[in-house]
Parts: structure tokens; sequence; C-alpha cells
């Protein structure tokens, strides 16, 4: 009878045969807690941040603007579509290095997109582990090579390889076909777009590589391995799972890369021929870029209109830039509303 008091007594309170010691433990100690002032400061200084960010593109926006300011008041949209370049005579179009930037840009993105997503595809789903993180620093480490060795690479031992391997043998196959014929058309020297977009593509090829792999990771494996439980390829999954579940991060690597082929210089200004006409459709025709005419010429344009028109250049990739980027944002919007409507 009593040890069956004792053990409702002890039931109704659990603390009686606890050892003295764990009693007498302290209380945990609490953390002191920021104050609302700390939170409010916080905050301004997130907001300033913000609205620094905003004001340093306003001003560099105004002050290209202005300085490009004589040469919109004499030209105006015609510099956009005119192909003349002549400083002498003071007459400035913008056509060849906008068609320039775009055209190399393009054949960039048309070469590095499906190569950088084939090595994001084999470092997350196909690559053994042993050779995951090497191969990967190592395609990361071609981000830092500095842009005028590929320039150089590019001039001196690339150039000859094209010329020799893939424009001459182009110009045989195709020669006389209509329209491909002109797209193979002029000298095979080795420098012109498709030199330059080649040698963009292998540049971008890092950056895009490295976002979508790392976008890939971290898509939650219990949807990959629920889709290979249900008897999906590799391909199926990585279609059907992780690009639905990663596209945002996808398109903003493929947004990245773009973005540093448009602003690249140097590497370009090397390998693209700096030629300020614009004769065919040619991908072995020498052409220039926005950031080429920029380099080569600002340093000798004096005050006036010559150094108005490069401004005017500089303006016209700032918006350039700008209409990518909102592109960009328009296309998430459009995927967004697709999901939307099939749910």
């Amino acid at each position: 009878m009593s040890n069956a008091m004792s053990a409702t007594s002890a039931a109704l309170n659990p603390t009686a045969e606890l050892p003295e010691r764990a009693m007498s433990s302290p209380p945990p100690v609490k953390r002191a807690r920021s104050g609302p002032m700390a939170d409010r400061m916080f905050g301004w200084l997130a907001k300033a941040a913000a609205l620094l960010t905003l004001g340093l593109l306003v001003a560099i926006l105004v002050s290209l603007t202005i300085s490009a300011w004589p040469a919109i008041q004499k030209f105006g949209p015609g510099f956009l579509v005119s192909t003349e370049w002549d400083p002498v005579k003071e007459v400035y179009g913008g056509l060849v290095m906008i068609y320039g930037t775009l055209f190399t840009s393009f054949i960039a993105l048309l070469i590095a997109v499906p190569v950088s997503f084939g090595i994001a595809l084999f470092l997350t789903e196909l690559s053994p582990a042993w050779l995951k993180r090497p191969l990967g620093t190592a395609i990361e480490l071609l981000a830092a090579v500095p842009s005028i060795v590929y320039g150089m690479w590019g001039l001196l031992v690339f150039s000859p390889v094209l010329s020799t391997y893939v424009q001459q043998p182009l110009q045989k196959a195709f020669g006389d076909v209509p329209y491909l014929g002109a797209l193979f058309s002029g000298p095979p020297v080795g420098i012109g777009i498709l030199s330059a977009g080649i040698i963009l593509a292998i540049m971008i090829i890092p950056f895009i590589a490295s976002v979508m792999r790392d976008v890939f990771e971290v898509t939650p494996p219990l949807l990959k391995e629920s889709a290979y439980a249900l008897g999906a390829t590799t391909w199926e999954v990585v279609s059907r799972v992780v690009l639905p579940y990663t596209k945002a991060g996808v398109i903003g690597g493929i947004m990245l890369g773009l973005g540093r082929a448009i602003g690249e210089t140097m590497a370009v200004t090397f390998v693209i021929g700096n030629f300020n006409q614009l004769d065919s459709i040619s991908l072995f025709q020498a052409a220039n870029s926005i950031t080429s005419a920029l380099a080569n010429e600002f340093a000798e344009a004096g005050p006036g209109l010559h150094q108005a028109a490069l401004m005017y250049l500089g303006l016209v990739l700032f918006f350039i830039t700008f209409v990518v980027l909102s592109l960009s944002k328009v296309l998430l919007a459009q995927l967004k509303k697709r999901e939307g409507a099939r749910t």
C-alpha cells in the first residue's frame, strides 16, 4: 500500500525524485534582444543602400545623356540606323557597332547556353563523385582568366586555327549555295564576327555553367528521387522536375552571361577586326562593337561631336542592357502565368 501511494505521489509530482543538483541548476541565460532603435537603424541602412544604387543608376543615365546631347541633337534617332562613321567629315552613325554588339552576343549565347547546360547537367546528375569537385573548380577558374588574355589567345592562336580548319572548308562547301554562300563569304583570315562570338562564348560559359550548377543542386532531392522511383529517365527528371523548379535561376544565369558578352571590351577588340563598315551579313566579315569603338577612339576623340557620338554609343549600350533585363523579367512573368493556368 505504501509503495502504491509513493508511486502515485511521484506521478503527481515528477520533480520530487529529481536529484538535488538538477533542482538547483541555474535558469538558462536569456540573450539580450536588440531594441527598436537598432531595428530602425538597420532598416534605414538597408533603405539607404537601395536608394544609393538607384541614385547611381540615374546619375549614370543623366551624365551619359548630357555628354551625348550634341550628337543627339544633330543626328537624332537616325544615328541608330546610319552606317557611316567618318570623324573627318564629322558624320557619325552607330548601326555597325550596334549590329556587331548584338550579333556577336547572339553567337556567344547560341554556343554557350547548350554547352553550359550540358556541363551543369553532367556535374549534378552524371558525374562520379571523384570528378565532380575538380571539374567544377576548373570551370570556375576559367572565369578568373583576364579578358585580355582571351583576346591575345584568340588573335594569335585561335584565329589561324579557325581560318584553316573552319572558314576555308565552309567556303569550299557552301560558297556556291544561295544565301549560305553570302553567310560564309569574305576573306577567311580568322578575324571577324564569328571569331569574336566564339571567344565571347568561351568567356561566358564558366558564368552560366556555375549558376546553372548551383541552382540545379538546390532542387530538393525528394522530388528527383520520386521521379526516378516512378521510372523517369535522367533527361525526364531534368526537363520535368529540375528545370521547372529552377527556371528563374537558369534564366538569371543566362542573363548574367549575356550581360558579360554585351559589355566585354578587350577580348572583342582583339578579334573582331574594328572595321566601321557593314558590307554584308557574312560571319567572316570584320566588324566593330560599341565597346571596341569606345576603347579604340575615346582617347583620341577631342571635345566636340566625336566625343558626343561616342557617348551616344555608350547611352545606346546602356539601353540595350536595360531592354535585355526587362525582357528577361517579362519572360519569367510569362512562365509564372503559364504555371498558374496549368494549375
